[in-house]
């Protein structure tokens, strides 16, 4: 099936981390040709470091990411398509359109890996309000600017990165864990396939980690789990839970649904 649509020599291919990945795991998915492909951009979820590494392996394509929300039409940020593409980044702000970070009070933060805030942006691309819905509307554009409810922050050059969604955020004693940085960290291990990393309440620290893993290699333990999150992750980050799947929830899209393994 990838073969016969690969056939049509497309020069753009788009979809989402979940999808490359799964791509990337298929029988003979490195004998197709992609000499043809200008240019690979995924958006919808985080792109992770080691699915973009071996997409390009494989294909001889970078992987460059986007951004953008329904409430965008959709597009706010994407990375340049040749060798000023920055792996992790969602790259700069399209034309005619302001992107900045704020604190949770609203005022700007300046660039810096220390100053996550939301993700805030404007322009001609940004919904006038949700239908019928004044009250959510109010919520979502502030003076202009649609908060996002994704947390990031800007680099001194200009190009955003994100850490995840504001609702997905682990507390853990005081401390900030986003899960993407954990699930970027699994998505390294070769025995995993992919993974989803939520909070669930604690006594002693408020919240802790839990981590949902489908096994590439069926030899793989809780133990070396936790041995490789500890090896890459600060301690309080390190997952006290690890439960293994044969599938995660996905949108339609194949975006992971972590709400649906809070809701469990």
């Amino acid at each position: 099936m990838i073969k016969e649509w690969i056939k049509y020599k497309p020069n753009i291919v788009t979809g989402v981390n979940t999808l490359f990945n799964g791509l990337l795991n298929q029988p003979n998915f490195s004998s197709i040709d992609f000499s043809n492909v200008r240019a690979c951009v995924g958006g919808a979820m985080a792109i992770q470091r080691a699915v973009a590494e071996r997409w390009q392996q494989v294909t001889g394509c970078q992987l460059t990411e986007g951004y953008g929300m329904t409430e965008s039409s959709p597009v706010l940020c994407v990375n340049p398509v040749d060798d000023t593409m920055r792996l992790g980044t969602i790259g700069l702000p399209v034309p005619s359109t302001d992107v900045r970070i704020v604190d949770e009070n609203g005022d700007p933060l300046p660039p810096g890996q220390d100053h996550v805030g939301e993700i805030q942006a404007r322009g001609p691309q940004i919904m006038k309000g949700y239908w019928q819905r004044p009250d959510a509307t109010a919520e979502t554009v502030k003076d202009g600017w649609l908060c996002t409810g994704d947390m990031g922050f800007m680099h001194p050059d200009g190009y955003f990165q994100i850490v995840d969604r504001k609702k997905d955020m682990i507390l853990v004693s005081g401390f900030n864990v986003y899960p993407n940085e954990i699930e970027d960290v699994l998505a390294l291990n070769p025995k995993v396939l992919e993974s989803a990393a939520i909070g669930i309440p604690d006594e002693k620290s408020g919240e802790v980690v839990k981590v949902f893993v489908v096994k590439k290699d069926a030899s793989l333990t809780e133990s070396e789990v936790i041995a490789h999150c500890r090896e890459n992750l600060t301690g309080y980050k390190v997952p006290k839970q690890v439960v293994f799947r044969d599938a995660l929830p996905k949108t339609n899209v194949g975006k992971i649904l972590r709400r649906e393994l809070r809701d469990e």
